[in-house]
C-alpha cells in the first residue's frame, strides 16, 4: 500500500518504511525453531574399579612407545602412513569439510555475471506486423550482474549450517576411532605374531627333544632293555607334537596377513614378504590406570564425541525442517546493459537495472513437509537412542578391559611359576625312571603338562600386552588432549 504525495498524483513507498521493513526482517534472521540441545544425562561411576596399585603411567597420542619396542614404533607408524581404512575416513572428514563450505555459502549472496549477444529476422508479413522503417534483421547485446540474497528468517540455513557443523566434527571423531583402533589392532597382532614364533619354538624344541628321546628309546628296545609298549608310547607323544606344529603355523599365517593388511601393504608384499619382529623377549609392560574421573571419559572417547555430534545435527535438522513449513523471503536484482549495438552497450541510455522482493509460502505440498519433519524427528530419537547405547558400550568396554588387565598379570605370574615347577618336575621324573622308581608314563605326563605350561605361558604374555593396549583404546588413546577439542582444530 503506497503513500500519495501532493503535485505527482502517484503513489510512492516512503523510504523510512522500507528502512523499518528491513530492519525487522533482519532482526529475524537466524532465529533457529530447532529445540535447544542439552547433553542427555547419564548416571555415572563415581570412580573407576580394578585398577592396579601402582602409580599411573603418562600415556600421549603415541602411547604405543610404553612397550620400549623401537619395530613395533614403525609399524604402528607404517600403518598409520599406509591404511586404507584410515584413508577413507580422512576422505569422509575432507567430504564433511566441502559439505560445511557448502551450507555456509548459502548465507552469502549469490551473484553471476552474464552476457548475451543475439541475431535476429523477423517475417514481413508476419501474424504482428512490424512498425514503418524497423529492419528485418537486428541485433541485440545485454550484459548484467545479477545477486540474490535469501533472508534466513527462521533459521533454516543457520540450522543446515549447524547441522553440517556438526557432521563434520562426527567425522572427525570417527577418524579419531578409526586411528586409535588401527594402532591397537596392529600392537595386538604383532604380539600374537611374536606369541606365535614362540610357541612354534617351543613346539619345535620339544619335537627334537622327544625324537632324540626316542632314538634313544629304540636302541634300548633292541638291546632288551625296554619294551615295546614304551616304545609306541614315545611314539605316540612324537607324533602328537608333530601334530601342533602345522596348527600353529596355520595360525601365524593367517596372523601375518591380517597385519600385513593392517599395514597398508601391496598384494604382492602380502603374499611374497614377512613383516619383521623383534627377537628378543620382553617383558609385560606396566598396567595402565586412568587418569581423571570417569566422567572424562564422555569426552576423550571420539566414538562417544562422534555419537554425540551425529544427535547435534539431528537436532539441528529438526529446525530445518519446521523453517520449510514458513515463508522464504529473497531479495533479487540485477544491474546492466541492453542495447541492439554492442558499441553502445556501455553507454548510459543502454543502461538497465532491477531490484525485486520475493515471498514464497508453502500452501498445499502433499504432507511432504510435514513428512519431512517427522522424518527428521525419528531420526533425532534415533540419534538419541544411538548416543545413549555408546556410553553404556563404552564404559562396559572400560570396566572389561581394567579387568582384563589385571587378570592377565595374574594368569601370567601364575603360569611363569608353574612353568618352573613343572621343568623341576620332570628332572624328577627322569631320574626317578632312572633309578627305576617309576614307570616312563611319568615322565611322559611330566613332559606333556611342562610343553603344555610353555604354550600357556607364552600366551598369558601375549593376552597381556593385548590387555594394555585394550585398555588404552577403550579409554581414548590417551590422556592428553580431547578428541572434541582435536576436531573443533579440524574446522578451522
Amino acid at each position: 500500500m503506497g503513500a500519495s504525495y501532493p503535485g505527482t498524483g502517484k503513489a510512492r513507498f516512503p523510504g523510512n518504511w522500507v528502512c523499518l521493513a528491513f530492519l525487522a526482517l533482519t532482526a529475524l534472521a537466524g532465529c533457529s525453531l530447532a529445540p535447544p540441545y542439552q547433553r542427555p544425562a547419564a548416571e555415572l561411576p563415581s570412580q573407576w574399579v580394578e585398577t592396579p596399585a601402582q602409580s599411573a603411567v603418562a600415556i600421549d597420542e603415541t602411547w604405543w612407545t610404553l612397550y620400549r619396542d623401537p619395530v613395533l614404533d614403525r609399524l604402528v607408524n607404517e600403518a598409520l602412513a599406509n591404511n586404507h581404512d584410515l584413508a577413507l575416513a580422512a576422505a569422509r572428514v575432507d567430504e564433511a569439510r566441502a559439505g560445511l563450505r557448502i551450507a555456509n555459502a548459502a548465507h552469502l549472496p549469490t551473484v553471476d555475471a552474464t552476457f548475451d549477444a543475439a541475431r535476429t529476422r523477423s517475417a514481413r508479413d508476419g501474424s504482428v506486423p512490424l512498425p514503418l522503417g524497423t529492419p528485418l534483421e537486428r541485433s541485440s547485446f545485454t550484459a548484467s550482474v545479477n545477486v540474490a540474497y535469501e533472508l534466513d528468517l527462521w533459521g533454516r540455513l543457520s540450522g543446515a549450517s549447524d547441522a553440517a557443523r556438526a557432521q563434520l566434527l562426527a567425522t572427525a571423531a570417527a577418524q579419531d576411532t578409526v586411528r586409535i583402533t588401527l594402532a591397537s589392532q596392529v600392537v595386538q597382532f604383532y604380539y600374537a605374531l611374536i606369541g606365535l614364533d614362540e610357541q612354534i619354538g617351543v613346539t619345535r624344541r620339544t619335537i627334537d627333544l622327544r625324537a632324540q628321546n626316542l632314538d634313544l628309546q629304540k636302541s634300548r628296545y633292541a638291546a632288551g632293555l625296554t619294551t615295546e609298549f614304551n616304545l609306541r608310547q614315545l611314539e605316540a607323544e612324537l607324533q602328537a607334537s608333530r601334530a601342533q606344529l602345522p596348527a600353529l603355523e596355520q595360525r601365524r599365517a593367517s596372523v601375518e596377513v591380517g597385519l600385513s593388511i593392517l599395514l597398508g601393504r601391496s598384494p604382492r608384499a602380502i603374499v611374497s614378504e614377512s613383516v619383521a619382529l623383534t627377537r628378543e623377549k620382553g617383558e609385560p609392560p606396566l598396567a595402565i590406570i586412568p587418569e581423571g574421573l570417569p566422567s572424562d571419559l564422555l569426552l576423550r572417547r571420539p566414538d562417544i564425541v562422534d555419537a554425540e555430534q551425529r544427535l547435534i545435527a539431528a537436532n539441528a535438522l529438526i529446525g530445518v525442517a519446521r523453517a520449510a513449513l514458513f515463508p522464504r523471503i529473497s531479495l533479487t536484482g540485477y544491474l546492466g546493459s541492453d542495447s541492439t549495438s554492442l558499441g553502445d552497450l556501455m553507454t548510459a541510455p543502454a543502461r538497465i537495472w532491477q531490484l525485486a522482493f520475493g515471498l514464497a509460502q508453502p500452501i498445499f505440498q502433499g504432507g511432504r513437509l510435514r513428512g519431512e519433519l517427522e522424518r527428521v524427528t525419528a531420526q533425532e530419537r534415533q540419534a538419541l537412542a544411538q548416543y545413549q547405547k555408546t556410553v553404556q558400550v563404552a564404559f562396559g568396554e572400560v570396566r572389561e578391559a581394567l579387568v582384563a588387565q589385571s587378570r592377565s598379570r595374574e594368569v601370567y605370574a601364575a603360569e611363569n611359576e608353574r612353568v618352573v615347577a613343572l621343568r623341576e618336575t620332570l628332572r624328577l621324573a627322569r631320574i626317578r625312571f632312572e633309578n627305576g622308581l617309576s614307570s616312563q608314563l611319568e615322565v611322559i605326563d611330566a613332559e606333556r603338562n611342562l610343553l603344555q605350561a610353555e604354550l600357556n605361558r607364552v600366551d598369558a604374555l601375549r593376552a597381556q600386552r593385548a590387555a594394555v593396549a585394550d585398555v588404552v583404546r577403550t579409554l581414548g588413546g590417551g590422556w592428553t588432549g580431547l578428541p572434541d577439542n582435536t576436531a573443533q582444530a579440524k574446522v578451522r
